[in-house]
């Protein structure tokens, strides 16, 4: 390039090099001055819209006219080759003269001065360098400090993050050198001027002390840096405590403008005038008076701040590194879910509908109008070793301000003081009035055993995935967190709602399973009467269990009593009506609550594509389910029942197509494979029918297999005498799809057999 001209610009040298480009000295012909002319990397501006952006950016910086701001010249393109013309700056960097060590205060104060009201100047005008550091702060031979560089970040590639640096990706192209860049910006989020602040900061710190705070990025994102005068003592309160707040994690709590950095930077080595010490007094007192209005002011507007109504948490961010600890920050959030949930006339958010924003960046403001609450919780949280972190933000949805934030540094040891700190403060943000026994509710502690609290966090986090092999692993973290506190009622629910789960519509048959079932939630119950999940549980055992139909009712009421806004327990409650005692209407009120908690939720749907086939509503069943397809095309359920419902529509080619595919979805699984079966033999291909029921038996042979499913097949071959005799060993069996024989329109062809109604009898149906 040494020797070329590029526009009317003579290369002569090249004087550095970067992740941005080359830089040479050139001289420009025309105004007969030497220029600096960086030459971006090749296919930076490739894009179209990047190359607008930029070619915005340097028209804006171009206007800039400032001291402390290297001037931008000139933007253009020669022969492929992009190039930007600036001020050309002798003197070395602030990185090279760093390289000695730390500064004096007096010139902290005067250099941090100039860069602070530089960015000002350039934040003024919507410019945010987005790559503040050392390198590209130049100290003239004046004594001036010019900020080169300005814009350039946003053109940085994609880079890949180093294993440590928590969750960054390839794919967000982050701009900036990681040293140096504000938490946000290593989250992958938009910089804005305080980010510049904050990198400010850590020059500061660096100017201080001769080391940066942080010595990795997940340290940016996770701790405090150490104090200043920790590194060295010379380091003045005044100027410590410019620093911290400049690097303070959270944005909003940070300095707002850099004017404000650059005036407590001035003050810090100001003469003091010693001549007038009344003066000094009444500037005291006048400055005391404009503080105490001030908190005054503030004070009036949180008295009177209306109550929160509703409220969202989402799932905190694992900022570990390390999947171990998802289950920490699932587990936490989840609790905290649960306890707000309690709390009468406030609307919480169910964990299925806000578990939907996991992994996912998100704006507070969005999130809270499609979740129609007024508030919403953020949370990052993460382990190393045996500290943990979690920084909590309450976001009032409807302004976007930002009500309360915290940072949390605790042992892991303290997880259990933290879950009921974090607890009470959100419900003070929130302004809820509550009575003594709630506050005590709130605050009550599952566990005075932080390890038992971590095992029934585990066992929570594999419950939910609902395959087998993570409800073996549920099934060990309960039965570890009641090794360790064996008056652990929670873990007890726990253990209940795995036995359901595994039990109900498992592969085990439920006279082994009910009886755990029984005993677990009856044992969380003794514990803790108060707790909804394990009347729940309680609940589901005496329906089929013990086909207590009236005790079964009791216990859904009671569990929503004590959680009005469980969108499951609704859910379950409405299952209860349609397929046991057939109250159809209590099923779709029931329903319906459960879908307004979770509009989204294709369980929900599934349930009220349900109440349409089992009223023999054929039409408005399947138009139900293909609008639950669009959710989700590979939902076996879904396609298991909606198969059934042309089945009986007479549509069996169509039904035996969704049946095929719902047995690929799930595996073989009992549902679909009977049904499959049972829609071949109303098809008239019996043949078929028979290498169903051939499979199914031998299936039986070998463990466990649903002897009502069976039935099913010979319901649909006409052999009633089977299908009864099928029936009879479901009840021996305590199969738990009886409670469906009322309701399925498949064992309508066996309802004139007094047979039936002697069945129904038995497990307490009897019309």
């Amino acid at each position: 390039m040494v020797g070329r001209t590029l526009g009317h610009y003579r290369v002569l040298e090249q004087i550095g090099a970067g992740g941005m480009g080359i830089v040479y000295r050139a001289h420009d012909e025309r105004l007969e001055r030497d220029v600096a002319l960086k030459v971006l990397p090749p296919g930076t501006l490739a894009e179209e819209a990047v190359r607008r952006r930029f070619r915005k950016e340097a028209l804006t910086l171009s206007q800039l006219n400032h001291p402390n701001i290297a001037s931008v010249y000139d933007f253009d393109t020669q022969d492929g080759v992009d190039f930007l013309v600036m001020e050309l700056i002798q003197g070395e960097t602030l990185g090279e003269k760093l390289a000695a060590g730390a500064l004096g205060e007096k010139e902290i104060s005067r250099l941090g001065t100039q860069l602070a009201q530089g960015l000002a100047a350039a934040h003024e005008q919507g410019v945010v360098h987005r790559d503040l550091k050392p390198g590209n702060l130049r100290l003239t031979s004046d004594g001036r400090l010019k900020i080169l560089d300005f814009g350039l970040a946003t053109l940085r590639r994609p880079e890949r993050a180093d294993a440590s640096t928590v969750s960054m990706t390839e794919t967000r192209g982050l701009a900036g050198t990681l040293p140096y860049m504000a938490p946000e910006q290593l989250r992958g989020e938009k910089a804005d001027a305080r980010s510049d602040i904050f990198s400010a900061g850590v020059v500061l710190y660096e100017m201080a002390t001769g080391r940066r705070p942080f010595a990795q990025p997940a340290d940016t994102l996770l701790n405090p840096p150490p104090a200043p005068s920790a590194a060295n003592k010379k380091v003045s309160a005044g100027l410590e405590g410019i620093i911290l707040k400049a690097l303070d994690k959270e944005p909003e709590r940070r300095y707002q403008s850099s004017r404000e950095v650059a005036v407590d930077l001035e003050r810090l080595t100001a003469p003091v005038a010693v001549s007038a010490p009344r003066r000094r007094l009444r500037w005291w007192w006048a400055a005391a008076a404009a503080l105490a209005l001030s908190l005054a002011a503030v004070g009036l507007y949180l008295s009177r701040r209306p109550a929160l109504e509703s409220i969202a948490v989402l799932p905190f961010v694992n900022a570990s590194g390390s999947s171990d600890a998802e289950y920490l920050s699932d587990g936490m959030a989840e609790t905290l879910i649960n306890s707000l949930s309690k709390l009468p006339g406030l609307k919480v958010t169910s964990r299925s509908l806000a578990f939907r924003y996991k992994g996912k960046e998100v704006d507070p403001r969005a999130v809270g109008r499609e979740l129609s609450v007024q508030a919403v919780l953020l949370g990052r949280l993460a382990q190393r070793g045996e500290q943990l972190s979690l920084s909590a933000e309450l976001v009032d949805v409807r302004d976007g301000n930002h009500i309360w934030g915290e940072q949390y540094n605790r042992k892991l040891a303290d997880v259990l003081a933290l879950q009921e700190e974090l607890g009470r403060e959100i419900s003070g943000q929130l302004r809820l009035r509550l009575s003594g026994e709630q506050e005590k509710a709130l605050a009550k502690r599952p566990t005075q055993n932080p390890e038992a609290y971590q095992e029934y966090l585990k066992g929570r986090y594999f419950v939910t995935q609902q395959t087998a092999p993570n409800l073996r692993l549920a099934l060990a973290h309960f039965q570890r967190a009641i090794d360790k506190d064996p008056a652990y009622a929670l873990a007890y629910s726990g253990l209940a709602e795995y036995y359901r789960n595994l039990g109900l519509f498992g592969p085990v048959p439920p006279r082994e399973s009910l009886p755990k079932l029984h005993a677990a939630a009856s044992r969380a119950l003794q514990l803790d009467d108060t707790l909804p999940e394990a009347h729940t549980a309680l609940a589901a055992y005496k329906t089929v269990g013990e086909w207590d139909w009236a005790g079964a009712e009791r216990e859904y009421r009671r569990a929503l009593e004590l959680n009005p806004g469980d969108a499951m327990g609704h859910y379950m409650y409405a299952l209860f009506f349609l397929t046991g005692i057939g109250r159809v209407e209590e099923a779709a009120r029931e329903l319906k609550r459960a879908l307004d908690l979770d509009p989204v939720s294709l369980i929900f749907s599934n349930g009220l594509a349900a109440i349409y086939y089992y009223a023999r509503e054929y039409d408005q069943a399947i138009e139900q389910f293909l609008k639950n397809l669009a959710m989700d095309p590979n939902n076996g359920r879904t396609r298991s029942v909606l198969g059934e419902v042309y089945v009986q529509k007479s549509l069996h080619t169509e039904g035996i197509a969704e049946l095929k595919r719902a047995v690929d979805l799930t595996q073989g699984g009992s549902a679909a494979i009977s049904a499959l079966g049972h829609a071949y033999a109303r098809s008239g291909d019996r043949a078929a029918a028979r290498k169903v029921l051939d499979q199914i038996l031998s299936e039986r042979s070998r463990g466990y297999f649903p002897a009502f499913r069976i039935a099913l097949v010979h319901v649909g071959l006409g052999e009633k005498d089977r299908a009864f005799e099928w029936l009879d060993k479901a009840v021996e069996e305590r199969d738990s799809w009886l409670i469906y024989l009322k309701a399925k329109p498949d064992f309508d062809p066996l309802r004139s057999d007094p047979r039936y109604a002697a069945l129904l009898r038995r497990i307490n149906l009897a019309p």
